[in-house]
C-alpha cells in the first residue's frame, strides 16, 4: 500500500471542518455490538455498550469522530452533496492525519470510536485501498484498539474488503435505494450487483468465524426474540435451539437456506477470507466483524412506499443476517428534475416512524406484512406503527394482561420487551393492578385502550377505532410539534460546537 494521496493546501483543521461536515450525512447512530477489553500497550476499548451517543436536533448521531477519507468523488449520484458535477470545496485526508486526529481527539475524550466514510477517489479500489490503509496504521502502529466502523465502497477488490472486516469492528455496504429503478434513476454508476454481492460474501465470512470460535452463525438478537414464534428471526432461533452439536457443514446448508426468504441476489464465494486478506491480518489474530454488518438506505429522494421499504428491511435481515438497517431522511441539496426541490423539508417524521418499525421487525415479533400492505402502503405519520396495526386488529383486544403469553403482551401498545417480561414474572406471585403496571413501565396512556387487569379497564372508554385515534393523536401532538419544529429549523451540530476545531 503504497499509492500516493494529491492533496490539496488545506490545514488538518480546515480538513476536518470539511469532510467532517461532508460526513454528516452518514448515519451511524448505533452501539459497538463488539466486546473487547483494554490491552496493555493497547490504547482504548470497545466494550458491548462502549459507544455513547450526543445527539443533534435532527436526530444524528455525533459521538464517533464521523468523517470522509476524502469528498472527492468519480461518481456523480443525484442525490450526493459530493457529486462529481458540485461545486463544493475538496480535501483528502492522508492515513497519517486521520490516525493522528483518531488518537488525539481519543485522548482527549472528545470520542469513542471512528466512523470513516469516503467518496470515490480515482476508483473504488483505490479508495478502500488507503481506507484498509488507515486502519492498518491505526491498530498497528498507533495500538487502537478502540471501536472502529468502516464505510466499504462497492466495487472494490475482494482483498481490500477482506482487509477491512478484519481491521473494523463493523463493516457497511450502503444499499442506497431500496429498488434496482431507484438506483438506476439516481446513482447510475452503481449497481445492486455490486453492492449485493460484498454484503453476501461479509455476511458469509462472519459466519464461518462465528462458527469457527463455537459461537452460532447467527449475530446476537434480543434475548426475548426466543419466544417469539413469528418474528423475522424465528428460523434462525429454531435452528440454533434444536441441536447444538451439529456439524459445522451442516450449519452452514442451513445458512444458506435461511437466505431463501430475501428477493435480492448475492453470491456466497467469499469462505476463505482469511487467505484473500493481507499477511498482516494473520499477525493480528483479530475477528473478522464482529460487530457484525449494517447498512443505510435514503428516504424521499425517490418514491417507494413505506411497505416497500419495509419488505426491503425486512429481507436484508433474514437473508445476510444485518444487525441493523439505518434510515436517512433525504436533505434536498442539489437541483435535479427527479429530486424534491430545494427547501423542501426533510421527511423525518417518516424517518422516525420507519426507525419504530425496524424496531417492531427485530424486537416484537411483527412481519412487515402484518404492518402494511399493497392496501395500504404508508404508515399513518400522526400515530406510531404499533398503534396502528392494533388499532386495525380491535378483534384481538382488550389483551388480559394476567393471562396473555410474552408474545401478546409484546403487541399491546405501551407494552415493552422489558414491561412484558416484568408483568409475566410478576403474574406467578400475585395480582396485578393498574399502578403495578405503570410501575414496570407499562405506558398506560397508550396501552389502557387496549388492556384489561383482572377483567377491568381502566377507564371506561368504547374500544372503536375513530374515538382511541383521536385520544392518541391529542396525546402525542406535543411530541409531533417537536418533531415539525424540527423540520422548520434544520440544523446539525458540528465539532466546532464542541469546542474541538
Amino acid at each position: 500500500m503504497n499509492t500516493e494521496i494529491r492533496n490539496s493546501n488545506y490545514t488538518t483543521q480546515e480538513k476536518l471542518q470539511i469532510l467532517a461536515d461532508a460526513a454528516k450525512y452518514d448515519v451511524a447512530c448505533t452501539s459497538s455490538g463488539s466486546s473487547r477489553r483494554g490491552k496493555k500497550g493497547e490504547l482504548g476499548n470497545a466494550e458491548a455498550c462502549g459507544i455513547c451517543h450526543s445527539f443533534a436536533a435532527d436526530g444524528r448521531c455525533i459521538s464517533l469522530l464521523k468523517i470522509l477519507m476524502t469528498n472527492h468523488c468519480a461518481y456523480d449520484c443525484k442525490y450526493c452533496i459530493n457529486r462529481r458535477s458540485n461545486d463544493v470545496k475538496r480535501a483528502t485526508f492522508t492515513p497519517e492525519e486521520i490516525c493522528d486526529l483518531t488518537v488525539e481527539f481519543y485522548k482527549r475524550n472528545y470520542i469513542e470510536g471512528l466512523f470513516l466514510s469516503s467518496g470515490i477517489l480515482r476508483n473504488p479500489t483505490y479508495t478502500m485501498e488507503k481506507m484498509c490503509e488507515t486502519l492498518l496504521l491505526l491498530r498497528t502502529k498507533y495500538h487502537f484498539n478502540g471501536y472502529i466502523h468502516i464505510k466499504t465502497i462497492p466495487g472494490a477488490s475482494d482483498e481490500l474488503l477482506a482487509a477491512a472486516g478484519y481491521l473494523a469492528d463493523r463493516i457497511s455496504v450502503n444499499l442506497e435505494l431500496p429498488t434496482e429503478e431507484g438506483l438506476h434513476t439516481l446513482a447510475p454508476n452503481k449497481t445492486m450487483q455490486n453492492i449485493l454481492n460484498p454484503m453476501g460474501k461479509v455476511q458469509s465470512t462472519i459466519a464461518s468465524h462465528r462458527m469457527a470460535i463455537g459461537k452460532s452463525a447467527y449475530m446476537e438478537r434480543s434475548g426475548g426474540n426466543k419466544f417469539l414464534n413469528a418474528g423475522i428471526f424465528s428460523e434462525c432461533l429454531n435452528v440454533q435451539k434444536k441441536d447444538k452439536a451439529i456439524s459445522q457443514n451442516s450449519q452452514m446448508n442451513r445458512l444458506e437456506s435461511y437466505k431463501k426468504y430475501t428477493s435480492l441476489d448475492h453470491a456466497l464465494t467469499w469462505e476463505n477470507a482469511n487467505q484473500l486478506a493481507p499477511r498482516d491480518m494473520s499477525r493480528l489474530k483479530r475477528s473478522f466483524a464482529p460487530a457484525g454488518q449494517s447498512t443505510q438506505m435514503i428516504i424521499g429522494a425517490t418514491g417507494e412506499s413505506d411497505y416497500t421499504l419495509l419488505q426491503t428491511t425486512q429481507a436484508l435481515y433474514q437473508g445476510f443476517d444485518l444487525k441493523r438497517v439505518f434510515y436517512s431522511a433525504y436533505i434536498p441539496l442539489n437541483e435535479d428534475n427527479v429530486l424534491p426541490e430545494i427547501g423542501t423539508p426533510p421527511p423525518l417524521l417518516r424517518e422516525h416512524r420507519l426507525y419504530q418499525a425496524d424496531w417492531l421487525l427485530r424486537f416484537y415479533g411483527f412481519q412487515a406484512g402484518e404492518l402494511l400492505s399493497s392496501e395500504q402502503p404508508n404508515f399513518n405519520e400522526m400515530i406510531d406503527p404499533k398503534c396502528d396495526w392494533a388499532l386495525r386488529h380491535l378483534e384481538q383486544f382488550p389483551v388480559e394482561v394476567e393471562k396473555a403469553s410474552y408474545a401478546t403482551l409484546l403487541r399491546v401498545p405501551g407494552i415493552g420487551p422489558k414491561s412484558a417480561s416484568r408483568i409475566t414474572y410478576a403474574r406467578r406471585y400475585g395480582r396485578l393492578d393498574y399502578a403495578s403496571l405503570k410501575k414496570m413501565g407499562v405506558v398506560l396512556k397508550r396501552a389502557h385502550y387496549f388492556i384489561t387487569c383482572g377483567g377491568k379497564q381502566m377507564y371506561h372508554t368504547p374500544i372503536e377505532a375513530s374515538y382511541i385515534t383521536r385520544q392518541l393523536i391529542s396525546v402525542d401532538k406535543k411530541d409531533l410539534w417537536n418533531t415539525q419544529h424540527a423540520n422548520e429549523s434544520f440544523t446539525q451540530m458540528t465539532l466546532t460546537d464542541f469546542g474541538v476545531c
